[in-house]
């Protein structure tokens, strides 16, 4: 297996350092021109893939415009209008719930606190850091989606194991101006080599700090399980 650095702060800053440079161009893969559109994709992102969701956004985004036009939805209608959408049925619910606060409570506009954002149904702490990420240039937290939790436990940089958990030590050894970028580095190379199922070891840039490579490795620390 990998040896990592002596302690977990250079772990992240070697990891880092190759990363950069290995994918340049990393940023969110979400199409998006404004706050709206970028919340209702983001809430519908979850369980699905950005692929599907910006397929769905082309057309949404066309037909409902602003707030309003949520808030004012027939739910049945949004929710035929997302049917590719894994659980379109609740997502509508979100969406028009979420809508029909945002003109109530906040004016028709996208909150920017994380405490408005998730008071809107269907926003939790990883969608709010999204938004107030890319919506409001506000950088108060790390997003943990699934490719963060796993490599970030492969590198043995956390043990924890739940994302808010995860985030909350992340946010004690990893710059604070590294936040935004740590999220969007790890979901390319988890796409691109660092799968969860089948990754490419062989063919990583992080190969030889990392605890879990499975070219001389008998344990995946992202499950606790020996590899297959």
């Amino acid at each position: 297996m990998g040896t990592p650095l002596d302690t977990r702060e250079q772990q992240v800053e070697e990891v880092l350092d190759r990363l950069y440079e290995a994918y340049p161009d990393s940023t969110i893969s979400l199409n998006f021109s404004n706050r709206l559109e970028l919340l209702v994709a983001v809430i519908l992102s979850a369980q699905c893939t950005d692929e599907r969701v910006n397929k769905e956004t082309a057309h949404l985004f066309e037909k409902y415009e602003t707030v309003e036009d949520y808030a004012e939805a027939d739910e049945d209608e949004l929710s035929e209008d997302l049917n590719s959408i894994t659980y379109h049925n609740s997502k509508a619910d979100y969406i028009k719930t979420s809508a029909r606060l945002m003109l109530e409570e906040y004016d028709g506009e996208v909150p920017d606190t994380m405490d408005g954002l998730t008071e809107l149904k269907g926003v939790g702490r990883k969608t709010a850091n999204v938004v107030l990420q890319h919506g409001h240039d506000i950088v108060e937290g790390i997003v943990v989606d699934t490719h963060v939790q796993r490599i970030s436990r492969r590198l043995g940089i956390t043990e924890e194991e739940t994302p808010k958990k995860i985030e909350r030590d992340l946010m004690g050894i990893v710059p604070e101006d590294d936040w935004q970028q740590y999220t969007h580095l790890f979901i390319s190379h988890g796409r691109a080599t660092c799968t969860a199922r089948n990754p490419d070891c062989g063919d990583c840039v992080l190969e030889d700090v990392c605890p879990s490579s499975k070219l001389d490795g008998e344990v995946d620390l992202a499950s606790g399980e020996a590899w297959g």
